[in-house]
């Protein structure tokens, strides 16, 4: 681990995020890893004993992504591609642009704002009004900076480009096959869990970097309080404290696959009647979090490089 290859790869991924002209022509890396996540999915998910298999799966996987990383790190170029892959794995400008292209596109028509915030969410968008396209989009905004940013950083941290690269692809897995169905349920289950692991610790960080990021010293009772609310053991931790610093009201009933479901509101007394401004307020508080977390990065290279 280099918290200075970090700093690096921050800086590139704020700048350049995921160019059309690279991605056009290549295939991302999570492209690959979705690949080889499906493939370990066609061939092991069948017949019986599905959840073994799974974790036979996942094991597989992951001990993969570590020899990639490991052998990337031991390039002798500087950190040059170690920095490279990192940045590329970092998604803090391209989860800005999506969430802020909800914002523009419900300043011309609801309409809009239902196609686009459809790109980014699961839950059914047809019959969504403005505040829930609003707030559909902010839950994305807050869920994604713990998974696409706030994590990838701690694991790189933690256990530099193999700790990034396991966690990236155990997100991977659990996006695709960590679901509740009939042909998920026993063989995604280790990809799910794992995931939730994972997430733990990073989930719980995001949620006090937009805190701190808003000067919300007063967050953590309600935080605590409608965190555990959430669906998700980590997911509720950065929505719950979005939703206290922008204070607005998000979750709540929604319907998925023409099924309304009744989830709890998280900070209830937040907000409902909301529309672009507050989307445009949770891109704000991704960069203001992003600033924050890069701080914390340049400190602990300037105390790495004092000892």
């Amino acid at each position: 681990m280099s918290a200075g290859l970090l700093i690096g790869a921050m800086l590139l991924d704020a700048a350049l995020g995921e160019p059309r002209w690279l991605w056009g022509r290549l295939p991302h890396p999570a492209v690959l890893m979705g690949r080889a996540v499906g493939w370990a999915e066609a061939q092991l998910n069948k017949g019986e004993d599905r959840r073994a298999k799974g974790i036979v799966a996942m094991t597989g996987l992951g001990l993969a992504a570590l020899l990639v990383g490991w052998l990337i790190h031991l390039i002798p170029d500087c950190g040059l591609i170690e920095m490279l892959v990192v940045a590329i794995l970092l998604a803090q400008k391209s989860l800005a642009q999506h969430v802020q292209a909800v914002g523009d596109a419900l300043r011309l028509s609801l309409g809009d704002g239902r196609r686009m915030v459809g790109r980014i969410v699961g839950r059914d968008t047809a019959m969504l009004d403005e505040p829930a396209v609003a707030r559909a989009a902010i839950e994305s905004a807050a869920e994604n900076l713990s998974d696409g940013v706030i994590a990838p950083i701690f694991w790189y941290l933690v256990a530099g480009l193999p700790g990034l690269l396991l966690y990236k692809i155990t997100n991977t897995a659990d996006s695709m096959i960590g679901h509740m169905t009939p042909r998920y349920r026993a063989f995604g289950w280790a990809a799910a869990r794992f995931d939730d692991l994972l997430n733990l610790i990073p989930a719980r960080l995001t949620a006090v970097l937009i805190a701190l990021a808003h000067g919300r010293f007063d967050a953590a009772g309600p935080i605590l309080r409608d965190a555990p609310l959430h669906r998700s053991p980590n997911a509720g931790w950065p929505e719950a404290a979005m939703a206290v610093s922008l204070n607005v009201a998000l979750s709540g009933p929604r319907s998925y696959a023409g099924e309304m479901r009744d989830f709890p509101w998280v900070y209830a007394e937040g907000r409902r009647n909301i529309g672009p401004q507050a989307v445009d307020d949770s891109v704000t508080a991704l960069w203001h979090s992003w600033a924050l977390s890069l701080g914390l990065v340049v400190l602990i290279w300037l105390v790495d490089k004092a000892l």
